[in-house]
C-alpha cells in the first residue's frame, strides 16, 4: 500500500514512476500505447497533442525542452483534470517540465484510461489556453466507428396550409448503436446560423419560413450527417394594422467637433403593441439590407448613414429611418513616457555623506506632447508620494529615494533611484512614536483630509497620534489625540477646522471602545473609498457588494492581484474573513499575497501580479478534493496542508483567517484553529524547483506589501474586514 501511494504521488509529481523492483515501470510493463505531448515557446497552446486513444495501459510522454522549440526556459505543465463531472475522473496527473530540470525538460509516466474523454490543460498562471480534450475509446474489436442515428420533429398548431400559427417547436432525438453513447447534439437555423448545443426543444416564433440544421457526435468521435428539417411560421389572427416603432442611437468616443474616434455603435431598436416585432433590417449607406441582431459598429474613417427598419407578424412594416454620423482617425498617441532627473543637495562630510539633512529634487519634463501629470517619489522603499517639493531626510541613516513621473495621456516612466547617507549633525532622531508618511492624517481607519504635515519636532503628525497602540479605553486614546492636536495648534501647524476634524475621526475611529480590534488597523471594509486605495494589476477585478464585502472574479475575466500600495509590512498579524462563493458544485482558488516588493520596480516582469508570486509567498484558500494539492493554509509551493488539516468548511460559510509573520515563521490559523507553521529558511516544494524563482534557499524578503489573489471568472470569492496590526 505504501508503495502504491508513494508511486502516485511520484507521478504526480512528474517523476517517472518505478516499479517494486526499483527499474522504471515503463521498462518492467511496458504499455504498447505511447502518448506523447510538447511544449515550447507558445503560452497558448501545447506544440503537439494527441486527439485520441484506445482505453487501456498507456505511457504518457510530457517534453517541454529546446528539442521540442522552447528556448526562453519558461516551464510549461502537463495536468489532467478531475474536478468536472462531464470529463473522465479517473486520471491523477500532473507534470511539470522545463528546460533546465535534471531530466532535461522529459518526463514520463505510467496510466490506465477508460473509455470516455480526458480535459488537459496547463495550471501555470498566465499560460492563456493551453488545453484540449484527450477522446478514448473501447480498445479491440469493439472500437465504435458508427455516428449516432438522428431524428427531428416538428410541432406546434397548424392551419389549413401546414404553417404553424404563432411558433413551431422542433425536438431533436439522437441514439448510438457503437458502443461508446451520445456526447452531445447540435443544431443552427438557418442555413448561415451558428452552431449550438441542443438542450431543450428549440422554439421558432418568427413569422416567415425556416430551415433547422442539426447533427450529433458520439464519444469515440463520430459524427452524424447534418440533417435539417423545413416548416413555415405563419402570424396568428390580428387586427393589428399599426407598423412597429423603431428608434437608433450611436455611441462611442467623440471629439470636441462631435466625430466618432475610430468607432461608431449603432443600437437600433423596435416595440409593437399589436402582434409583435417579427424582424429588425439595417444598411449601412447604399448596401444590402441585412437582418439586425447586435448593435453596428462601424470602422471606417469618414461620413455614414445607417437605415433601419422593422416588420411585425401581422405584416405592417415601419417607415424607413436613417442616423448620420463621422468617424475619424484617432490622433496620435503620446507614447513617450516624461523623462525624470534629481538632485541631492547638503553638507557633506570628507566620506560624501550628508551631515544633519540631505535635500532631494526631482524634476521632470514630458516630451510626448501631453504635458507632465503628476510626480511621485517614495522613501526607503516605502509607499509612492505625490511630489510637490523637495524632500528632506534627516534620519540618520542609508537611504533611497525612488523618483518617477506620469504624463497626461497615461505613460509612466520607469523608476529611478538615487542613494545617500545622513550622518549625524548634532541633530537627534525625530522622537516619532510610529513611523507613518501617508499624504493625509487617517485615525485608524478615518481619513481626516488634513495634510499629513512635518511638524516642528520634524515628525509628521500621523506619527506623533498612536493609532495602533493598544487603548484600554476610549477616553484614554482621545484624551492622548487632544493633547497632541492642541500642542499643533499652538504652534500653527494645524488649523481651527483641521483641529476639529482630526478630533472628531478619533471619536469615529472606535479607538479603545468595546470590542475594537486590539490595535488592529482596517485596510478594507467594503467601500468604494475603501477599495479606492487599493490598486488591481493583471487580469480579473474585486468589485463592492454594498454589504462591507467584495467578491472576485464575476465581471472580468484573468488572473491578477489587488494590493495594497499605501506601505510595507514587516512583522505582522493580519486577519480576514473570506468565503468560497465558486458558481455550481467546484471550489474556489485564492490566496492572500504577502511580503512581496513595489509591483512597478520590476518591470522585466511582462505581468505585475508575478512579482508577488515570485517575490513573496501565497497563503492558499482552496477546499477542493482535487485538483491542486495545495490546499488552504499552504504557503504555495513551499509548504503543503493537505484537505484534512485545512479544516473545510461548507461553501458560502465565512471563514475567520490569520497570517501571523515574525521575522521568518509563518503561522495560518483558519476559524481560531492553527493549521500551519512554516519556516522560510529551505527551498521550495516543487519538483523539479521552479526555474524562475529568484532565492537561492527559498527565502524571502523581511518586509513587504499585501494582495489578494484573483485567480478567474469560474474561482469566486469574497473578502471582508481585512486589518492588519505590526508586532
Amino acid at each position: 500500500m505504501w508503495a502504491a501511494l508513494l508511486a502516485g504521488l511520484l507521478m504526480m509529481l512528474g517523476l517517472q514512476v518505478t516499479s517494486a523492483s526499483g527499474q522504471p515501470r515503463a521498462a518492467a510493463e511496458a504499455a504498447d500505447q505511447v502518448l506523447t505531448w510538447t511544449a515550447g515557446d507558445d503560452i497558448t497552446k501545447y506544440t503537439s497533442a494527441p486527439e485520441t486513444a484506445v482505453a487501456g495501459p498507456a505511457t504518457i510522454v510530457f517534453e517541454n525542452s529546446e528539442a521540442t522549440g522552447n528556448t526562453t526556459g519558461m516551464p510549461h505543465t502537463l495536468t489532467f483534470m478531475t474536478s468536472d463531472p462531464e470529463y473522465n475522473q479517473d486520471v491523477q496527473l500532473n507534470i511539470l517540465a522545463n528546460p533546465g530540470d535534471d531530466q532535461g525538460g522529459k518526463h514520463t509516466a505510467e496510466v490506465t484510461l477508460t473509455p470516455g474523454r480526458y480535459m488537459y490543460h496547463c495550471t501555470i498562471p498566465g499560460h492563456g489556453q493551453m488545453q484540449g480534450v484527450l477522446v478514448v475509446t473501447e480498445g479491440g474489436g469493439g472500437e465504435d466507428t458508427t455516428a449516432p442515428a438522428t431524428s427531428a420533429e416538428v410541432g406546434g398548431t397548424q392551419n389549413a396550409d401546414g404553417a404553424y400559427v404563432g411558433s413551431a417547436t422542433v425536438t431533436l432525438a439522437a441514439t448510438d448503436e457503437g458502443g461508446s453513447g451520445v456526447e452531445r447534439i447540435e443544431y443552427a437555423i438557418g442555413a448561415d446560423g451558428a452552431w449550438q448545443p441542443y438542450t431543450t426543444p428549440v422554439v421558432v416564433d418568427q413569422v416567415g419560413e425556416h430551415t433547422v440544421r442539426y447533427r450529433a457526435f458520439d464519444k469515440a468521435g463520430n459524427a452524424a450527417e447534418e440533417k435539417n428539417v423545413t416548416f413555415t411560421v405563419a402570424a396568428p389572427d390580428t387586427d393589428d394594422t399599426t407598423a412597429p416603432e423603431t428608434s437608433a442611437t450611436v455611441s462611442g468616443e467623440k471629439n470636441p467637433d462631435g466625430a466618432y474616434i475610430d468607432m461608431a455603435t449603432v443600437t437600433v431598436t423596435a416595440s409593437d403593441t399589436g402582434s409583435g416585432v417579427n424582424t429588425i433590417e439595417y444598411a449601412v449607406g447604399d448596401g444590402a439590407w441585412q437582418a439586425y441582431t447586435a448593435p453596428v459598429m462601424v470602422h471606417e474613417v469618414g461620413e455614414h448613414t445607417v437605415r433601419y427598419r422593422a416588420t411585425d407578424k401581422a405584416g405592417n412594416a415601419a417607415a424607413e429611418k436613417s442616423v448620420a454620423f463621422t468617424v475619424v482617425a484617432a490622433p496620435p498617441q503620446d507614447t513617450v513616457p516624461p523623462v525624470t532627473g534629481a538632485t541631492v543637495d547638503g553638507t557633506k562630510n570628507s566620506d560624501g555623506a550628508y551631515v544633519g539633512s540631505a535635500k532631494v529634487t526631482v524634476n521632470a519634463t514630458d516630451e510626448g506632447g501631453s504635458g507632465v501629470a503628476g510626480v511621485e517619489y517614495s522613501l526607503d522603499a516605502g509607499p509612492y508620494l505625490a511630489y510637490g517639493a523637495p524632500v528632506v531626510v534627516d534620519r540618520v541613516g542609508r537611504h533611497t529615494v525612488a523618483y518617477r513621473a506620469s504624463d497626461k495621456a497615461g505613460n509612466t516612466s520607469e523608476p529611478v533611484t538615487v542613494s545617500f547617507t545622513v550622518v549625524s549633525g548634532g541633530v537627534p532622531a525625530p522622537p516619532c512614536p510610529e513611523y507613518d508618511e501617508r499624504q493625509t492624517v487617517i485615525v485608524g481607519s478615518v481619513d481626516t483630509g488634513v495634510p499629513n504635515r512635518v511638524t516642528d519636532n520634524r515628525c509628521r503628525i500621523n506619527e506623533m497620534i498612536e493609532d495602533e497602540k493598544e487603548w484600554s479605553s476610549q477616553a484614554l486614546f482621545l484624551k492622548h489625540v487632544r493633547e497632541v492636536m492642541d500642542a499643533l495648534l499652538d504652534e500653527g501647524v494645524v488649523d481651527r477646522r483641521e483641529y476639529r476634524a482630526v478630533n472628531q475621526a478619533a471619536r469615529q475611529s472606535g479607538i479603545g471602545t468595546p470590542g475594537q480590534t486590539e490595535g488592529y488597523r482596517t485596510i478594507m471594509d467594503g467601500t468604494e473609498a475603501s477599495l479606492a486605495k487599493w490598486e488591481q494589476v493583471g487580469g480579473g477585478s474585486f468589485a463592492p457588494n454594498g454589504d462591507g464585502s467584495i467578491t472576485s472574479g464575476t465581471t472580468t475575466p484573468g488572473m491578477g492581484m489587488l494590493w495594497f500600495p499605501e506601505r510595507t509590512y514587516g512583522d505582522f498579524s493580519l486577519k480576514l474573513q473570506w468565503r468560497d462563493d465558486a458558481p455550481g458544485t467546484g471550489n474556489a482558488n485564492s490566496g492572500v499575497f504577502v511580503r512581496f516588493p513595489q509591483v512597478h520596480d520590476h518591470p522585466e516582469e511582462s505581468r505585475p501580479e508575478w512579482v508577488a508570486i515570485k517575490y513573496g509567498h501565497e497563503i492558499q484558500e482552496f477546499d477542493s478534493p482535487s485538483g491542486d494539492m495545495y490546499k488552504t493554509g499552504s504557503v504555495y509551493g513551499f509548504d503543503r496542508v493537505g484537505l484534512a488539516g485545512a479544516g473545510v468548511t461548507e461553501k458560502g460559510t465565512w471563514n475567520d483567517y490569520e497570517i501571523r509573520v515574525i521575522d521568518q515563521h509563518y503561522s495560518i490559523y483558519r476559524n481560531g484553529v492553527l493549521i500551519n507553521e512554516f519556516d522560510n529558511i529551505g527551498g521550495q516544494d516543487f519538483t523539479p524547483p521552479r526555474s524562475d524563482d529568484p532565492g537561492t534557499d527559498g527565502r524571502r524578503f523581511s518586509s513587504g506589501y499585501i494582495g489578494l489573489q484573483v485567480h478567474g471568472t469560474t474561482d469566486v470569492v469574497s473578502y471582508r474586514d481585512v486589518r492588519i496590526k505590526e508586532l
